[in-house]
């Protein structure tokens, strides 16, 4: 019996999760088909209920759903719950289980591919929705010295704020006008776009959520964003002569962690890669 591992989010004609996680399955030969499930929100219910079904071993959850599907699992995991987000969904025998796996991907992706470690460093973190949650949390976890979360709904943020237990890093929320950003951004080491914005097929596709002019040579600029690899952000961040890192080394760390939990075998990380690369670059030859 062929099985199914679904994408929940809307949209999806970006994502190349698919790609990659196929290629993971076919390396180990499992009978196994991972399709994206283009899920607005309104049809959220009915994509968890058939993930429900003995031929789905579960899903992975992105934008808009992260924070909602923590609340229509049947239970999560521990790190799941102190992050308010999912972003992987195991099927256990018609159980609905949450996990995030976003904040393992996000620390692997930072450490090993641009050497750099939170601890005592101030973050400015552009966002506050379900993937701004995981970093948040990662980088108090971590013992930042500082994070400031800027997103243009204040409340959005300031629960963000509210919700994580300090343990000694300094956080605290702001709007992003522009004075507030050329403060934070200035005395950044590290600046994360944990939005949509620049986000190919995206309602802001070409857009950046912070101006060159604003970005310092001394800090890490980091978008979340994968597709395309080079966003406005980071294309911003290099004409200022700014070290950079794209989103898909994220995307596929948390999605080999995603990969274990569902099938129980070890992720082949290289597969994952040259797939996720091969996939980006055919998307951009079709434009």
């Amino acid at each position: 019996m062929t099985r199914y591992i679904g994408l929940l989010g809307h949209p999806l004609s970006h994502s190349i999760s698919p790609a990659f996680q196929q290629a993971a399955l076919d390396h180990h030969g499992l009978p196994v088909t991972f399709e994206a499930w283009s899920t607005p929100p309104q049809r959220l219910g009915d994509a968890l209920a058939r993930l429900r079904r003995e031929d789905c071993l579960g899903a992975g959850v992105t934008i808009p759903h992260k924070e909602t599907v923590l609340r229509l699992v049947d239970e999560s995991d521990p790190l799941a719950r102190s992050i308010g987000a999912v972003n992987t969904i195991i099927n256990q025998k018609g159980r609905l289980k949450g996990h995030n796996t976003d904040a393992i991907g996000l620390l692997r992706a930072l450490k090993e591919k641009a050497g750099f470690v939170p601890k005592d460093k101030r973050v400015l973190l552009l966002g506050a929705g379900g993937a701004a949650r995981a970093a948040a949390f990662s980088f108090v976890r971590e013992n930042a010295r500082s994070v400031i979360i800027a997103n243009r709904n204040a409340v959005r943020a300031m629960n963000l704020a509210d919700d994580l237990s300090h343990n000694g890093t300094f956080v605290t929320a702001v709007l992003t006008d522009r004075g507030s950003l050329a403060m934070h951004a200035r005395n950044a080491d590290l600046i994360v776009n944990a939005t949509s914005m620049g986000m190919r097929g995206g309602g802001a596709e070409g857009e950046s959520p912070l101006a060159a002019e604003l970005i310092t040579p001394n800090s890490l600029v980091f978008d979340m964003v994968y597709n395309p690899p080079m966003t406005p952000l980071l294309q911003a961040a290099k004409a200022m002569g700014t070290r950079t890192l794209g989103g898909l080394p994220m995307l596929i760390y948390q999605g080999a962690e995603g990969f274990e939990l569902w099938t129980g075998k070890p992720a082949p990380i290289e597969v994952m890669f040259k797939a996720g690369e091969a996939a980006l670059a055919a998307i951009s030859a079709r434009r």
